[in-house]
């Protein structure tokens, strides 16, 4: 069934699910249990990837690497993408030909979309123009990935030969999960679908970080490396809140007030982004609600609302926005010590899939939007939310809830 209750057709995405049937007297030979090894591994991953999703689970976080460090040969099990064109020796050139553009995997675990587990047991260091494909070597932007991979491990020799076919010499007798690292130029497509559940899988590669201004001659610094990229472990993706053109808990001049709630401005208001398209059609009246809370020095605590209508979208913007602009309309004005608490009710704003906006304000640390440049800025003394990912945005992963702010108002 899909998510509107229609009958879905087509085949659904999972193998055969035929076990071994033991009896006396049975002759079993390899592929016997190859296939039995094949349906437990088929269970778990189908389990894993219907049941629980896919991305990264913990660590495999991309740092700049220490100078002059490398992937020991023969260290972890893992496969790196490398330029057979590249010099033997790069130890023995010059030094300011020498390429330092190198970054650090930390361990960790992930699952793809397959279901296979991804496990990174030690840091590796990668030598980003070795990794990158030769036909991508033009850009200075690059994508860091990691995917699931197998190669078959410990030389046996066989005792009998098969009846079947020829045997060699010696065949492997283990195979060994490891892993590979993929680094392309060209931007990765972003999983779009909004089931993962029956849908077939196409995206192998998990991308866990996207570095910028690369110089293939110098290392990479932390701020050149984005980690927002990476998807987190789940069945879906939910949509949040990225940033606010106010700063939160901030005090403000009257007259700065009022140019931030767009009063006497049609053109201002208080802008909301989102990290994914919502739908405009559930930017509705009530889904946004301004209260002020009067201060001062004399009778306070008193509330009351303040009139306002989104400015932006509009009924041209199309289906799909990622921000919107919500400004006063009505002719109530603001007071020494008033403070206006802002409240948008994620919950009634639905994402591309019809979900909605994970919008809990964690720590009031959705960083505020630059009026100049469109970029966030982060407020407070914590850089970094408990995932380790930077930056800061809502939600805590339950979907829905409450984003609530505030700020004050004094008179100079």
């Amino acid at each position: 069934m899909t998510e509107t209750g229609k009958p879905t057709t087509g085949q659904f995405d999972a193998p055969p699910l035929r076990r071994l049937r033991y009896f006396h007297g049975q002759m079993l030979g390899a592929r016997d249990f190859q296939r039995e090894q094949e349906y437990h591994r088929e269970k778990l991953k189908l389990r894993m990837r219907r049941l629980l999703g896919y991305g990264v689970v913990c660590g495999l976080f991309v740092e700049p690497a220490p100078r002059d460090d490398d992937c020991p040969p023969g260290g972890d099990a893992h496969a790196t993408a490398t330029d057979e064109s590249a010099p033997a020796e790069e130890s023995t050139a010059p030094e300011h030909t020498r390429r330092r553009a190198k970054v650090r995997i930390s361990p960790g675990l992930a699952v793809d979309c397959d279901g296979n587990e991804v496990v990174v047991r030690g840091s590796c260091v990668i030598d980003l123009w070795k990794a990158l494909p030769p036909d991508e070597r033009d850009t200075d932007t690059v994508w860091v990935g990691i995917r699931y991979a197998e190669r078959p491990v410990e030389p046996t020799r066989a005792v009998y030969n098969d009846a079947c076919a020829d045997t060699s010499d010696c065949e492997f007798g283990w195979t060994e999960e490891c892993y590979q690292i993929c680094v392309t130029g060209c931007e990765p497509p972003v999983d779009e679908r909004c089931d993962t559940c029956c849908s077939p899988c196409e995206h192998k590669v998990l991308w866990l970080a996207r570095i910028d201004c690369v110089d293939w001659h110098e290392p990479v610094r932390r701020d050149q490396i984005h980690m927002n990229v990476r998807r987190p472990f789940g069945r879906y993706v939910p949509t949040v809140i990225t940033g606010i053109n106010w700063i939160h808990g901030h005090t403000y001049t009257i007259d700065e007030a009022k140019a931030l709630l767009g009063t006497q401005d049609e053109d201002a208001g208080l802008a909301v982004r989102f990290s994914a398209d919502v739908r405009t059609d559930s930017l509705q009246p009530g889904v946004v609600e301004l209260q002020v809370i009067e201060g001062g020095s004399g009778r306070n605590a008193s509330t009351w609302y303040m009139g306002g209508t989104f400015a932006e979208p509009d009924a041209d913007c199309g289906e799909f926005t990622q921000q919107f602009r919500y400004r006063q309309t009505t002719r109530e004005t603001l007071q020494d010590g008033d403070r206006v608490m802002v409240t948008v009710r994620s919950a009634f704003i639905l994402d591309r899939c019809c979900r909605p906006v994970d919008g809990t304000h964690v720590g009031g640390r959705v960083p505020t939007i630059d009026a100049d440049t469109g970029s966030s800025v982060a407020h407070g003394g914590c850089d970094l939310p408990p995932s380790g990912i930077g930056p800061w945005t809502s939600g805590t992963g339950a979907g829905g809830d409450v984003f609530e702010s505030w700020f004050f108002v004094k008179e100079r």
